[in-house]
């Protein structure tokens, strides 16, 4: 028979997966001698089970609870709904990944009218029971039958304004017992059923309620931002209860063993006398430090400093702790590896090592790589975020603080910001032509698209703060103007957005620049001595280059060319190339182009001192570089001697059902082979003047050619990107090496990977697209739907963020397996989005992969997860 039933005596630390994180550390400190209350623990798997039975508790897990009680009973001597000596237990979730404030508490189990009155008499203190009473029907009445709290806060509202008095504890016992009453009738209005007296059957509801919030809407948005699997289930701590309001030498406290905010080796906490648990975490009353605790009462004081050093040197981990003070007497009710700030985890780490407690391994493994995106991005200031409200929501698609004055189009950003405007540039949807004022912006905020969308993608290359996907937005951008939460906001109006969270402010939060401490510099060196593969970054400009070497970045796995066409005039010139009708015409204009990219290239290879460079041939559909306003089409047809009429009309033939998987990538290539030869020549003679200019570089070219499918479209194009690199090479007497590989994104490429192998010296997986084309979903429509698939646990995560490793990463695994063989100079990558997610990297290294690249600003994120992936693979 399946255990699933635990008492803290039977656990230890060790099974955090099927006690989840509190009902384990309750049973390592019941092991340590703590003072603890005692209580049982149902399992993870309980949950589970749970939902696999159509929400039900089924027969052996009841009676195994069933059993629990009576040795609880025994062990504490004390019945359920006994008149002599009652029993009273609280009722706690407890995941095995921390959860904080997902999962809902109920304080008080066991009381009823009968047992109120003994235990009123045994203490001698009615005010108290009574008090417990009221605040165990609302907890009951809000966690288990969904009434909610505003009712019953109403009530007690009420009821100090007709007695004169502000504060709850200002009530009398008859005043309580008066609320008690009319929380009961409450109840029973809302439920249509009379408030349970049995603490058996109070003790069933909580249960359900804890497994219920498993699946309650924050929680499951909580799962959903830090990738803890639905699979896993919480787990219920059923425990004794002990009083922080049973006097006023009773209280109830929180605290840490170092600061969470700096990382500052000092105990930190608050508590509040008279007072349970939720008290102090939901701000009803207003806290005391926890160092005047040893005035109060220091034999109390004494003995709780000394239980949270042995907790942190058992641990070996900053401690985030719970306790309750009942008549002078200590109990433990929680201990957890304290969630901190990304400055204190850093802080911690190195002290740790420094205090002989932790190796440099260990502590690389305890940093959550998604920390530090907060280190390297502003972020609005602590309070002044805690007294906004947020207007709406989207996807935090690129970290970061922002505020500034609302502008609806690319060119008014560009000409706000001129002014010393600080702008933040909101569109339905951007686009490459918006890269001018994407840069000049201090944040971008999106109505469409998803973590991948063009703005998405763009904003988290140059480190902008970014929200995509606010579909709650209804935009006017013909009359520059938006409505959200029902307030109209037009140009010039202030808004703040939050990219990491996605919440959207109205008016100006102050924000605070990112620091990067000493700490972080020691972590990056340990990091990097255990990690075995290289992190390169995808970066289209020298500005982006130079920011990811400063990161840390050993290479560039990913340069976009087509981001180069849109600077100064030189956009002029490759519009007139798309509008040209012979070969001669279409030469002549990327004539003027190419020492634009050559200059370009040069910028990169001196920003990356010799380390490799890869570069992407034009990849995306020719329509996106096409005039759309009537000034710009009027401006081409008069360069190219043509009427408007005949523009848009090659402007409309350029129109595609579906660009994403239209006459884009190699396919430009194929059917105008100029543009690779251009491409092949700025960038060989570009590494040709490097070279010379700084003979100790080792400058060796990668050409990538994207969105190939059949090895027959790499051996055409390749063809004429080795014909012109060798001729530029021989025409300059040098001895330059290059090399020719192919973006794997096309589901067939990695199928057929051993014949692409054949005529490639690299493979680096774009994962955009390769997810795109492997799903068959749209990345920038797919946000329309994926919620649908959250709710209905078709999906748990957004499968463009973190990276499919049963699919798409199958494609990857058979390219690899299938490629290597064939060329064992083959070096792989990935260039995609995932790049910079942990599990991802984590994926990468597993499968054999020799670099990841990513954005600049998530390099050292790369750099600190595929560390952590190496240690775990040991």
């Amino acid at each position: 028979m399946a255990k699933w039933v635990y008492m803290f005596t039977e656990g230890n630390a060790t099974m955090r997966n099927l006690l989840g994180g509190k009902g384990a550390n309750l049973a390592e400190m019941t092991n340590l001698g703590l003072p603890v209350p005692q209580g049982f623990t149902i399992t993870t798997e309980a949950c589970t089970q749970y939902y696999e039975d159509g929400r039900k508790i089924n027969d052996e897990i009841m009676a195994q609870i069933m059993e629990a009680i009576v040795k609880m009973e025994e062990v504490t001597g004390k019945k359920f709904g006994d008149n002599e000596n009652p029993l009273l237990v609280s009722v706690r979730s407890g995941a095995r990944a921390s959860m904080p404030g997902m999962m809902d508490t109920i304080l008080n189990l066991g009381l009823n009218e009968e047992v109120v009155e003994v235990v009123a008499k045994k203490t001698g203190n009615e005010r108290w029971a009574r008090d417990c009473y009221r605040r165990f029907i609302q907890m009951y009445s809000d966690v288990v039958m969904e009434v909610g709290k505003k009712y019953f806060e109403e009530l007690i509202d009420k009821m100090k304004a007709e007695r004169g008095v502000t504060q709850d504890v200002d009530l009398t016992a008859d005043d309580l017992k008066e609320l008690a009453n009319q929380f009961k009738a409450e109840y029973k209005e809302k439920i249509g059923a009379d408030f349970p007296d049995d603490p058996k059957e109070q003790l069933m509801g909580a249960i359900k309620a804890v497994f219920r919030s498993w699946d309650n809407p924050r929680a499951n948005v909580y799962r959903r931002d830090n990738d803890i699997p639905y699979s896993w289930g919480t787990a219920v701590n059923v425990q004794e209860m002990a009083f922080g309001n049973w006097s006023d030498e009773s209280g109830t406290g929180v605290a840490f063993t170092r600061d969470p905010a700096t990382g500052e080796k000092k105990l930190m906490g608050e508590f509040l006398m008279n007072a349970q648990g939720e008290d102090v975490v939901a701000g009803v009353r207003t806290p005391q430090p926890i160092a005047e605790l040893k005035a109060v009462m220091p034999e109390v004081y004494d003995q709780f400093v000394g239980v949270c050093n042995k907790l942190e040197t058992h641990y070996r981990d900053m401690q985030d702790m719970e306790f309750t003070i009942q008549d002078r007497k200590l109990f433990m009710l929680q201990t957890r590896n304290g969630k901190r700030t990304a400055q204190a985890a850093l802080k911690i780490a190195c002290d740790l090592v420094d205090e002989g407690m932790r190796t440099e391994e260990e502590a690389v493994a305890m940093i959550d790589p998604r920390n530090l995106d907060t280190l390297l991005h502003p972020q609005f200031d602590t309070a002044a975020l805690k007294a906004a409200t947020p207007i709406g929501k989207g996807l935090g698609a690129s970290p970061g603080a922002a505020c500034g004055k609302v502008v609806f189009t690319a060119d008014d950003a560009v000409e706000w910001a001129a002014k010393g405007e600080k702008v933040v540039l909101v569109r339905l949807e951007t686009s490459p032509e918006d890269i001018t004022g994407m840069k000049s912006a201090q944040g971008i905020l999106t109505v469409r698209g998803g973590m991948t969308s063009h703005a998405a993608v763009v904003a988290r290359g140059m480190g902008t703060c970014c929200v995509s996907g606010c579909g709650d937005i209804a935009m006017d951008e013909e009359n520059k103007k938006f409505t959200l939460a029902g307030k109209e906001f037009h140009e010039g109006d202030a808004i703040s957005i939050d990219g990491t969270t996605g919440n959207i402010y109205d008016g100006i939060i102050p924000t605070v620049d990112a620091t990067i401490a000493g700490e972080f510099g020691r972590i990056m060196d340990w990091a990097d001595k255990f990690r075995t593969m290289k992190v390169r970054t995808n970066a289209d400009t020298p500005a982006d280059a130079k920011k990811a070497r400063e990161l840390g970045a050993e290479g560039i796995g990913l340069c976009r060319t087509e981001h180069m066409f849109f600077e100064g005039n030189r956009i002029d010139a490759f519009r007139e190339m798309i509008c040209s009708e012979t070969i001669e015409e279409r030469e002549a204009a990327l004539a003027k182009i190419l020492p634009e990219q050559q200059g370009d290239f040069e910028k990169l290879y001196e920003a990356l001192e010799g380390n490799p460079v890869t570069i992407r041939f034009l990849d995306p559909p020719l329509h996106e570089f096409v005039p759309t306003d009537e000034e710009d089409i009027k401006k081409l047809a008069d360069a190219q001697g043509k009427t408007v009429e005949e523009i848009k009309t090659i402007i409309d033939s350029l129109h595609e059902f579906n660009p994403m998987m239209g006459h884009r990538g190699c396919r430009l290539a194929v059917t105008y082979p100029e543009i690779a030869k251009m491409q092949t020549s700025a960038v060989i003679r570009a590494a040709i003047n490097v070279q010379k200019a700084h003979p100790d570089w080792n400058v060796k070219p990668e050409i990538m050619i994207p969105l190939v499918g059949d090895i027959k479209e790499l051996k055409y194009v390749k063809k004429f990107v080795v014909e012109t690199a060798d001729a530029e090479i021989a025409a300059a007497g040098s001895n330059l090496e290059y090399e020719v590989g192919t973006m794997i994104e096309i589901p067939r490429a990695a199928l057929t990977a051993d014949d692409i192998a054949k005529e490639a010296d690299f493979f680096c997986f774009g994962t955009n697209d390769l997810t795109q084309m492997t799903y068959g979903f749209s990345r920038d429509d797919a946000g329309k739907f994926l919620d649908a698939y959250y709710d209905a646990k078709i999906f748990e995560n957004d499968p463009f963020a973190k990276l499919d490793q049963t699919g798409v990463g199958k494609l990857m695994e058979t390219a690899i397996k299938l490629g290597r063989p064939v060329n064992p100079k083959l070096h792989i990558g990935i260039c995609g989005e995932h790049g910079g997610d942990p599990s991802s990297v984590e994926f990468c290294n597993k499968i054999g992969l020799d670099y990841v690249s990513c954005s600049p600003f998530r390099v050292p994120i790369a750099r600190l997860a595929a560390a952590q992936a190496a240690i775990n693979q040991k």
